[in-house]
């Protein structure tokens, strides 16, 4: 191997402990190890922990919504964060807020993507085939019955 890959080689290892990279998954290995997002929308150093990453993806999430469609795979904190952001809305307004609901349903559109809620990957499900308004309207129904579904404590 020529000398300069393995300084090159070095300098990326270096980098990536010192958290100078922005990742865009979670270390290989780890149980959402699927989960991926943007770097553009996300600048999470690589000298995150899991945890750290998670939170900060939730974070993102309940500060500006319209992220959550830069997720693939999203794992049940990051969309308990969205579910909030839904649920507060839909307390808060006469109409629901049609586009989160539409990028949780696209969400589940992956087996891949773990259940946040009880029951709602058969909520979802139950909608296929409908028009996507329709699907929409079902899921606003479905969480406005379900109040406290939302205040899941995140288990370590």
């Amino acid at each position: 191997m020529p000398l300069i890959e393995v300084i090159s080689s070095l300098l990326g290892r270096a980098s990536r402990a010192l958290g100078l990279e922005t990742i865009d998954t979670f270390p290989p290995g780890h149980r959402y190890a699927d989960t991926r997002w943007d770097k553009a929308y996300f600048d999470i150093p690589s000298d995150y922990k899991p945890e750290r990453i998670e939170q900060a993806m939730a974070d993102a999430i309940i500060n500006t919504p319209s992220v959550f469609v830069y997720i693939e795979h999203p794992t049940p904190r990051m969309q308990r964060a969205l579910l909030g952001v839904i649920h507060a809305r839909l307390r808060r307004a006469s109409t629901p807020p049609n586009d989160l609901l539409a990028m949780l349903i696209a969400a589940y559109a992956s087996p891949r993507t773990q259940e946040a809620v009880p029951g709602l990957r058969a909520a979802i499900a139950g909608t296929d085939g409908y028009d996507p308004s329709m699907r929409v309207a079902h899921l606003a129904a479905w969480l406005a019955d379900m109040p406290a579904a939302f205040d899941v404590i995140d288990a370590q």
